[in-house]
């Protein structure tokens, strides 16, 4: 199967209306969340109080990576979605391990931090093309 068949390809993103406001809106949404889960921890909060807070950073937070998985499915491939995944699979160690909660969301902020901000020859590197892959956007 070729790389355009899949879908992972240098072709356009497929445009979603207000794509820009969305992922605004859904980021915005969820640093809130994920800062009031993160500081529960670090203060000791019981883990059931953090729940809503959990499910309002997990929702938003898989509500992004549909947008941006919709738009390029080379997102997934990509350092950008590997390290997303990687979050992902942090926030739920932090879940199984809650004595370990604070160093492991600790470790996702630190990854979302370096991602976002690397250079596009880093953000847009596909693990599966061992390339840039992929149109690289500024902002």
């Amino acid at each position: 199967m070729s790389e355009h068949e899949r879908g992972w390809s240098d072709a356009a993103p497929r445009p979603i209306p207000a794509v820009r406001f969305w992922r605004t809106l859904l980021r915005t949404a969820h640093l809130i969340a994920f800062g009031a889960l993160y500081g529960g921890h670090v203060y000791g909060i019981p883990t059931e109080r953090l729940e809503p807070a959990l499910a309002a950073a997990v929702g938003t937070g898989a509500a992004l990576m549909i947008l941006e998985a919709m738009r390029e499915s080379v997102w997934l491939v990509q350092v950008r979605g590997a390290a997303t995944l990687t979050k992902v699979a942090l926030v739920v160690a932090a879940q199984l391990l809650p004595s370990l909660a604070v160093p492991l969301l600790t470790l996702t902020i630190a990854i979302g931090a370096v991602s976002s901000h690397m250079p596009g020859r880093f953000r847009y590197y596909s693990l599966a093309h061992g390339r840039v892959v992929g149109r690289r956007e500024k902002g």
